[in-house]
């Protein structure tokens, strides 16, 4: 099974950018997608389902906001559109599907870019952790895709001394990413193969940043310590340029 999970910033956007295109290259069984921006009646899904993907599409209430997509070649047991948290499904922020051996969330976590949010960011993460830890008890074999929106390690941010107070890096972030990690028993798929530094999957519009790599790692596919035998690879792919992110791959043996 080959997972890809992309914040594409606006699907229709990045669609004028090539996206349908460099999917029919890259051929994912399930494609994760944060941030479509867009209602499905918006969007021409034709072009995705003559690659012969299904699509499952969660909105927020809120016009061009925030948004999940799956598109999957395998038809999914079970669509669970949100968690049933009221103020989390209004934005469009978590979808899940499930198959037999697996279940595949695309989620996009909040930024916390002025005090307001970040304190919703933090009750988002805190009941989301807590959604998580229930789900596990009927779907133990969870892989959770999305832009979190938090670099975890000094590794995962090119400059780790000056983003110290700045909302993606904070402490409390980074510590909850942590306890997340342990409390869910999940596994950073990238982390878990490889070691190195200088890896990101997000770059500011800003400063060349791109071109430079001066970057941070945001973007998971955390992994279920139960399928830990079952990965085989995980990678990041920089040179897809539809948006200000680019995907992030695993594949398993499933």
């Amino acid at each position: 099974m080959k997972i890809i999970s992309y914040n594409v910033n606006g699907i229709r956007a990045a669609m004028t950018k090539g996206l349908v295109e460099w999917l029919e290259a890259a051929q994912p069984d399930v494609f994760c997608i944060q941030e479509t921006k867009a209602m499905q009646e918006q969007v021409d899904t034709k072009p995705f389902e003559d690659l012969g993907y299904h699509i499952y599409w969660h909105a927020a209430e809120k016009k061009g906001y925030s948004g999940v997509a799956v598109f999957s070649k395998i038809k999914p047991n079970h669509v669970q559109i949100g968690t049933g948290i009221d103020y989390i499904d209004r934005e469009g922020r978590v979808l899940r599907v499930d198959f037999d051996h697996v279940s595949v969330i695309s989620l996009y976590l909040p930024s916390g870019t002025n005090i307001d949010r970040l304190d919703f960011k933090l009750q988002f993460c805190e009941d989301f952790k807590s959604y998580i830890k229930e789900l596990k008890i009927s779907h133990p074999n969870l892989i959770i895709c999305g832009d979190y929106n938090i670099c975890h390690e000094a590794i995962d941010i090119h400059d780790p001394i000056r983003n110290a107070k700045v909302s993606g890096f904070l402490p409390v972030e980074r510590e909850w990413l942590s306890a997340f990690i342990d409390e869910c028993n999940m596994i950073d798929s990238f982390r878990y193969f490889v070691k190195e530094p200088h890896h990101y999957s997000w770059w500011s519009y800003r400063a060349n940043a791109r071109n430079n790599n001066k970057g941070w790692r945001i973007d998971y596919n955390m992994v279920s310590q139960t399928l830990e035998n079952k990965m085989t690879r995980a990678t990041i792919l920089p040179e897809a340029k539809h948006s200000d992110h680019c995907p992030i791959l695993l594949e398993l043996d499933v």
